[in-house]
């Protein structure tokens, strides 16, 4: 065949056969008595060969070396064009996040752009001052979308430039989306600033949804977070959780005023009490677990707790005896009418009462 029919059969434009044959990478077979290039059924094949090589990425003469060494093996080539290609596609996906983030961000005009554009680079600067800086400086910056917020959330390891841009997102209200996707992550620290953010932000539409998500993940700090958010929230499905961080001792200060909060609400407090109640009575309850719970019960509300603590006062581990005691007393103060039965008790004249 001649060099037009390959071309036209091969798709490889005659140029490009031309250059080949220059590179020796493809020489046709045989040239015609008038010296024109004349391909065999082989030289057609060798240049689907190229071309299949080129369509992979390989340079001309990379593609020349695979052809003709029979001691270049493919793998290495192959391992280097995957690592190639996956920096090349992780490239453009940032640069896909930053023209939505600019979009997201609504410009007038172009001064919004290189607005919103300083801002993705100062987030991107190495000193932890300066991104949070330029987060505290844009706080009012309505331009700032919350979705460039949302993305540097999800991937600042710094926790004061964290809690700047969580505080600054919660401002924004929005992002949520973006939040939710990130406690999805399959990095469990993205899923960490992902619930953590959204924790901060519990009326935004879908936080709540996504909490109780949350609530189901296989990392202990991420449903510690969600379990927090919710019983804050007032949401009873969190009361588990919340017992069982007073039971290991994390962040049971935080469980325990959170678990008052909702005893507040009489339809909770009977529950509450009765999970903590078990707590103390179970067998691998330690003398310190027993006396965080005993800790977590003068939060609650009413008198329920002080009943419990009254019992607890007579407890045979001294120690939980000594706190159940001195709570009681705290309580008893608390309360008026627990107080004056408490004098009562133990046979005394309550404090500014009538006596008999």
């Amino acid at each position: 065949m001649l060099i037009g029919d390959v071309a036209r059969l091969s798709g490889v434009s005659s140029r490009m056969l031309r250059h080949y044959d220059a590179l020796g990478l493809v020489r046709p077979t045989g040239r015609t008595a008038g010296g024109y290039r004349q391909y065999s059924a082989e030289d057609v094949r060798r240049i689907f060969h190229v071309e299949s090589l080129r369509s992979l990425g390989l340079s001309l003469k990379q593609i020349g070396r695979a052809l003709e060494d029979p001691a270049f093996t493919p793998s290495d080539l192959v391992g280097d064009l995957i690592k190639r290609t996956e920096e090349r596609l992780a490239r453009e996906r940032e640069l896909l996040e930053r023209l939505r983030a600019i979009d997201a961000s609504t410009p007038t005009g172009w001064q919004d752009v290189l607005r919103i554009v300083q801002l993705m680079r100062e987030l991107d600067a190495p000193s932890a001052a300066r991104r949070q800086q330029a987060v505290l400086a844009r706080s009012d910056d309505v331009s700032a979308s919350a979705e460039l917020l949302a993305g540097a959330v999800l991937t600042e390891s710094d926790p004061h430039v964290a809690g700047a841009l969580r505080w600054a997102l919660a401002r924004s209200g929005g992002g949520v989306a973006e939040l939710v996707a990130g406690a999805h992550s399959e990095d469990v620290d993205v899923r960490r600033r992902a619930v953590l953010a959204i924790a901060g932000m519990p009326d935004a539409p879908g936080a709540a949804a996504a909490l109780t998500d949350a609530l189901q993940d296989g990392d202990a700090t991420v449903r510690r977070h969600a379990t927090l958010a919710l019983g804050r929230l007032g949401v009873a499905v969190a009361v588990p959780g919340l017992v069982a961080m007073v039971v290991e001792g994390s962040n049971d200060v935080e469980a325990a005023e959170v678990l008052g909060t909702l005893s507040q609400d009489p339809a909770h407090a009977d529950r509450i009490t009765a999970a903590l109640v078990d707590e103390l009575a179970a067998p691998t309850a330690d003398s310190a677990t027993r006396i965080r719970l005993t800790q977590a019960l003068v939060e609650l509300t009413g008198t329920t707790g002080l009943e419990v603590m009254r019992r607890l006062a007579h407890d045979d581990d001294h120690a939980v005896a000594l706190v159940a005691s001195a709570l009681a007393g705290v309580l008893e103060g608390r309360t008026p009418g627990a107080r004056a039965e408490a004098d009562e008790r133990r046979g005394r004249r309550p404090a500014g009462g009538p006596g008999r």
